[in-house]
């Protein structure tokens, strides 16, 4: 399986989805437009993908590695922008807003949260996973249950690390 991300002619994040996002792509001053993913050669098989989407670059800072966006449940082809708005069914799983904040908010802790480097660039690590089955998963699963139901299902995964800029 391949996956690609368009980068910006800096070879980063494009700031729509990321920390200099418009206002209008943001909720509670965070990027919430998720960026689009090109999928191809899915493996035979494949009933449906799931997204993690993390930034280990964020222990110094955070002291854990970031959530930014689970996702299960795709369905098999290219994975579009503004999933949360592009009709399309999927799982949503929860993010690192809810621990880092405690928020009760799902439009924020259930969604894309786009990268915010405070102090660097970081690499996020993108990984896309092609599933044989769908997963037995509610909305706002936490990353660790993603894992649990996915395993000895997975039939392939590919991952890329996308780098954002601080400033």
């Amino acid at each position: 399986m391949k996956i690609d991300v368009t980068l910006d002619n800096n070879n980063f994040i494009p700031d729509k989805y990321a920390k200099f996002a418009p206002e209008q792509y943001r909720r509670n001053d965070t990027p919430i437009i998720n960026f689009p993913i090109k999928v191809d050669e899915a493996p035979e098989g494949t009933k449906s993908l799931a997204v993690v989407f993390i930034d280990y670059d964020s222990v110094p800072v955070a002291g854990f590695v970031w959530i930014h966006w689970l996702a299960a449940n795709l369905p098999v082809a290219d994975i579009p922008e503004d999933i949360a708005n592009a009709n399309v069914p999927y799982v949503p799983g929860t993010n690192s807003q809810y621990a880092e904040y405690r928020l009760d908010n799902p439009e924020l802790t259930q969604s894309y949260t786009g990268p915010m480097p405070p102090d660097k660039t970081h690499d996020y690590t993108l990984k896309v996973f092609a599933l044989d089955t769908e997963l037995d998963l509610a909305a706002g699963y936490f990353l660790n249950d993603f894992r649990r139901a996915a395993k000895g299902h997975i039939l392939d995964t590919a991952s890329v690390d996308l780098p954002a800029r601080s400033n």
